[in-house]
């Protein structure tokens, strides 16, 4: 299944996206794609379903983000070889773990502000993880059975703010609009092979990123049961799990962002992206 939101920001609405391109509503069905019903019992609910049966969405509303409470936004930093190569940096023995603000969340085709002061906004395409039911010393090979499903991230960032502004690496990833994720959750089912995923991202038309899964150094199942033996993942959580080569800083002369470009991003499986950079509001 490919579960969505749609709605004005904050007023976002259950829905699904039928196989003929159509939204159909989940209003009646389910509050949110959100929490508990992000579980095994919730999903098959809602599989059992009649897509045919349910009300479509008109027209073309806008898509938020793929799931409704986000309590932790968790990233992997450094976690392609390709990547970690083109930062100069050591593959990492052990996942880099840190936190991105919430209240980043956008959705896929809203616009991404360029932060006051910013000097090197940076993108970054990543294969985010939604689980679906709580996970605390989970065993690696028990750890996909806790995965709701995977979606799209862009996980971006201020660099100066990350590595120049002393502290953790937050600050750089936590301005409002860094972190759009769908357009949809893609449920675990529908996803063969995770670690077989080609990913993409485009700036202004020019390809930037293009890479697969199958460089990531941690994998899936590992990035699950490591993350739960350092805290308990929730139903709703997010784990975007690093980044392919690419990105800006990784250019030579480095590339950033600046208001007006465009940004495509994309998974296969998982969707496009599409978003427009503008200047920060207040």
């Amino acid at each position: 299944m490919k579960l969505l939101r749609y709605g004005p920001v904050g007023q976002e609405k259950p829905g699904l996206r039928h196989d003929d391109g159509t939204i159909r509503d989940l209003t009646e069905i389910v509050p949110d794609i959100a929490g508990p019903m992000l579980g095994e019992a919730g999903l098959a609910a809602l599989r059992a379903l009649d897509p045919d049966s349910l009300p479509v969405v008109p027209g073309e509303p806008r898509i938020g983000a793929c799931v409704g409470a986000v309590g932790k936004f968790i990233c992997v930093g450094l976690n392609y070889a390709d990547h970690a190569r083109e930062t100069g940096k050591a593959p990492p023995e052990e996942p880099i773990l840190f936190m991105k603000a919430t209240s980043a969340i956008s959705g896929p085709f809203d616009d991404v502000e360029i932060p006051r002061g910013s000097t090197k906004a940076d993108w970054e395409v990543e294969l985010g993880i939604v689980i679906g039911t709580r996970a605390k010393y989970v065993a690696e090979a028990d750890a996909l059975a806790h995965v709701a499903g995977y979606c799209l991230v862009n996980d971006l960032s201020e660099r100066a703010f990350q590595s120049e502004r002393g502290g953790q690496w937050t600050k750089g990833k936590s301005h409002d609009t860094f972190g759009p994720i769908g357009p949809w959750l893609v449920t675990r089912d529908e996803i063969a092979d995770p670690q077989d995923l080609p990913i993409w991202l485009e700036v202004d038309g020019i390809r930037r990123q293009n890479g697969s899964t199958r460089t990531m150094i941690f994998d899936v199942a590992k990035l699950v049961s490591y993350i739960s033996q350092f805290m308990t993942l929730q139903p709703g959580d997010i784990i975007a799990t690093g980044t392919p080569p690419g990105v800006g800083l990784g250019h030579k002369p480095p590339i950033f962002l600046k208001p007006g470009q465009t940004m495509r991003v994309g998974i296969d499986g998982l969707g496009v992206q599409i978003q427009r950079t503008i200047e920060a509001r207040a």
